[in-house]
């Protein structure tokens, strides 16, 4: 699922493909903003891992689960 991040200050978000299920990552959001902790850790599907700023977090948007289907219907 495909997971984008906006920071404030910054002209660019940030987006990649995670493997994580989307509950997942809603708790893993919400928890650190209710603890109040200075930065969110998120993994993508190849393990790359990014540190995100929550006083910097203007806006995070997960994607759907399903698969996308590639290819000609016949």
């Amino acid at each position: 699922m495909e997971i984008r991040i906006g920071i404030t200050n910054t002209g660019r978000e940030l987006s990649f493909e995670s493997s994580a299920p989307a509950e997942e990552v809603k708790q893993t959001i919400a928890a650190a903003l209710e603890k109040g902790t200075m930065h969110i850790e998120l993994a993508d599907a190849k393990g790359t891992t990014y540190l995100v700023p929550i006083a910097n977090l203007a806006y995070v948007e997960i994607g759907s689960e399903e698969k996308r289907h590639v290819g000609f219907v016949a």
